[in-house]
């Protein structure tokens, strides 16, 4: 009896992992979001991991996370890394390629709670109402990368976190938008009083009639 209880184990084992191994090693997970506003703008934010903490779905995961730069201040050779709780883990990203206001590719370094690497790549297009932002992540599962994925759904579970990062960008991108338009509107008025100033100060005397 025990002898069949082990045999239909190790059968179920072999099952299992076979269909562990069938799985599809690549894989690329992606979501789209209309922001308001130019390309530029959502690309600035993106482009700069100095501004990554006002919209990172994972920024408020932890509080006491300790983050580190390096590189130059944002584009090609930026480097941001980060160590904090079960939550965020510890890991590393680097910005591999910067085309703006187009394309941003990052390369992603998990170190715990397990090693992976994975690219991360922004796409922005001009549409009507402002910026399309495609945010996608692709890579390679190893083995236990395919076994986690019968148990969760990983398109789902990360799409999420993109979802809200996009949403969070959004209302950073408005935010930066009004603020340039304020900005855009004090210059005019600034330069309209001076023209006025000016226009009156250059304006003729006008010698008033003895009494």
């Amino acid at each position: 009896m025990l002898k069949k209880l082990l045999v239909g184990l190790a059968a179920a084992i072999l099952i299992l992992v076979g269909l562990i191994a069938s799985r599809p090693a690549e894989f690329t997970i992606q979501r789209t979001a209309t922001l308001p506003g130019p390309t530029d703008v959502a690309f600035a934010q993106v482009n700069d991991f100095h501004q990554w903490n006002a919209w990172s779905p994972w920024a408020a995961l932890d509080p006491n996370m300790k983050t580190t730069y390096s590189g130059p201040q944002s584009g090609v050779g930026a480097g941001y890394a980060w160590t904090g709780n079960e939550q965020v883990g510890e890991g590393r990203m680097t910005i591999e390629q910067s085309r703006a206001p187009e394309h941003v590719r990052v390369k992603l370094e998990f170190i715990k709670p397990w090693a992976a690497t994975h690219l991360t790549d922004f796409h922005f297009k001009p549409v009507a109402g402002g910026t399309e932002v495609t945010w996608a992540m692709s890579g390679t599962n190893d083995f236990m990368g395919k076994a986690f994925g019968l148990l969760m759904d990983m398109d789902a579970m990360v799409g999420k976190d993109f979802e809200k990062g996009l949403s969070n960008l959004k209302g950073v991108v408005e935010a930066e938008v009004k603020k340039r338009a304020e900005a855009e509107a004090a210059r005019v008025a600034a330069a309209k009083k001076a023209a006025e100033e000016q226009a009156a100060a250059a304006a003729p005397v006008v010698a008033q009639p003895t009494p």
